[in-house]
């Protein structure tokens, strides 16, 4: 399906931007310089009139985005946590696409939920309340059981959203195979890989069996964490488009005069959103990947609670080392550690300078250290990130895509919370804690004994991977013309190399 009827959806993409309105708005709030703005402007005012003309009573952007589907939805629920990005104004609007969007009827909800568990629903709940909350892909609402009693939340899949989102991805693989094709440059950001990347993280939000495992690991990851709870699914009365979780109480974490006024400190919960994050990246390995203003409320007692656990990220734990290095470097300004750390791990290559990537990072970094966020432009500084990405030759690792959205998208949480927020500062005591704990000759002591757990299960194999080894390296050696013993010792190496980074993936 990714043909060139795809064009026909970026034409109207574009064209929904500029009848709305949205182009020059967006164009403007991110400081576009006056030629893109002007092409923008060429490209997209002839096919105005093929626009979507969405709901007139919503802001520009907000109505384009809204109008053109889900997946520019999640989109624009990114953007709405970076005003340090987008401006203020349009971030705020923004905001209502979190959990403000219009609900589905509740007669199909009900119909859902019916077909899901095989029961009449008021056999499952003796009260089922209109939505209280809608976003790009569920809606929630509140029930009382009809067995126990207890309050909980309904989370029901939009009808359709499954074919809606198709819709759109297949148009952006094509966007994304048409950038390749006429921009070569833009190869190592790969744009194809992104999308197929995203992709697979939205075809698991679409079924709500795998939201509930994700919500039931999570609360077991994070059980013992100070300030912050997860609502525990019920199985018994979940399935692939329903998923029912404990109710949780509590004030929105994106309101915060609200929060002043339930007796909670703004600053203070700005600094725990971003040490939590960094907590369970690094601790776990295992992530809240939408923690989004709309994904959070703050409880009665003052915990963090989370929700919608469709978009979860996973880190293993060399990739964890590595991130912990980088941030810990920057903290430290060891820019000359951050930039062998990259070299090291394949992140830039071998080819360039070490000392002249060590001095790009220094102009990242240097800049921020004794500024709080109110004094950073964040649109600046992702400008200059992209320039030296570019004149380095980095490539974009897909693996660390949903870690780096997510960390852009709690740090604005938590400037919204705090203004002045000074992310290093905050990320300090988490990043530090971790490096003591598995970088340190600990953590080496620790390392050595699991790969000792790891030979000794394959211990009574080791003599038949052994002979392998044996018998191949003879047959290399009797075959003509292939460079007598040396080709033998190659080959043995190579097979030796194979055997040990067999095992060392189950060690890592």
């Amino acid at each position: 399906m990714r043909g060139p009827h795809n064009i026909w959806r970026l034409i109207r993409t574009g064209a929904t931007f500029e009848r709305t309105g949205a182009m020059s708005v967006a164009l403007e709030a991110v400081d576009a310089p006056a030629s893109l703005r002007l092409v923008a402007r060429i490209l997209g005012w002839p096919f105005k009139w093929l626009g979507i003309k969405g709901d007139s009573s919503l802001p520009p952007v907000t109505r384009a985005i809204t109008a053109l589907g889900p997946a520019y939805i999640k989109f624009g629920q990114i953007l709405s946590t970076r005003p340090d990005v987008v401006g203020d104004e349009l971030a705020t609007q923004l905001r209502m696409l979190q959990d403000k969007l219009p609900p589905f009827s509740i007669d199909v909800a009900r119909q859902t939920i019916e077909e899901e568990l095989g029961r009449p629903l008021n056999a499952v709940f003796s009260q089922f309340s209109p939505p209280v909350a809608a976003a790009s892909i569920a809606q929630v609402h509140s029930a009382i059981r009809a067995d126990t009693g207890e309050q909980v939340a309904v989370k029901v899949l939009r009808p359709g959203i499954e074919r809606a989102f198709r819709k759109d991805l297949d148009a952006f693989h094509f966007a994304a195979a048409l950038i390749e094709l006429v921009s070569p440059a833009s190869r190592r950001l790969r744009p194809s890989d992104v999308v197929a990347h995203f992709e697979s993280v939205v075809i698991g939000e679409l079924d709500l069996r795998l939201e509930a495992s994700a919500a039931s690991e999570f609360a077991a990851n994070t059980k013992d964490d100070s300030g912050f709870s997860v609502p525990k699914p019920v199985w018994a009365l979940s399935g692939k488009r329903i998923m029912t979780l404990d109710w949780v109480n509590g004030t929105a974490l994106g309101d915060r005069e609200a929060l002043k006024a339930a007796g909670h400190d703004p600053n203070a919960l700005g600094e725990r959103v971003l040490q939590l994050f960094l907590s369970h990246a690094l601790r776990d390995g295992y992530f809240h990947a939408d923690m989004h203003h709309g994904n959070l409320k703050v409880a009665p007692n003052g915990d963090i609670v989370a929700f919608d656990f469709g978009i979860m990220g996973q880190i293993d734990e060399y990739t964890r080392r590595v991130y912990a290095e980088i941030l810990y470097g920057f903290i430290s300004k060891d820019y000359r550690r951050v930039a062998e750390v990259h070299f090291e791990a394949g992140y830039v290559p071998r080819d360039r300078d070490v000392n002249e990537f060590a001095r790009a990072l220094r102009a990242v970094g240097e800049p921020i250290f004794g500024m709080d966020a109110t004094q950073i432009s964040m649109a600046r500084l992702l400008a200059y990130l992209f320039d030296v990405t570019e004149r380095f030759g980095m490539e974009t690792r897909t693996e660390l895509i949903l870690l780096q959205r997510t960390m852009v998208v709690v740090e604005g949480v938590a400037r919204s919370l705090n203004p002045s927020i000074n992310m290093w500062e905050v990320a300090h005591p988490v990043v530090e804690s971790y490096i003591r704990q598995n970088l340190g000759p600990r953590a080496a002591a620790r390392d050595l004994l699991r790969a000792a757990s790891v030979l000794g299960r394959y211990g009574p194999r080791l003599p038949g991977i052994v002979e392998g080894l044996l018998t191949t390296s003879t047959q290399e050696t009797a075959k003509p013309k292939q460079g007598g013993m040396r080709w033998a010792t190659i080959a043995l190496g190579a097979s030796a190399f194979t055997a040990l980074g067999a095992v060392l993936g189950h060690i890592l």
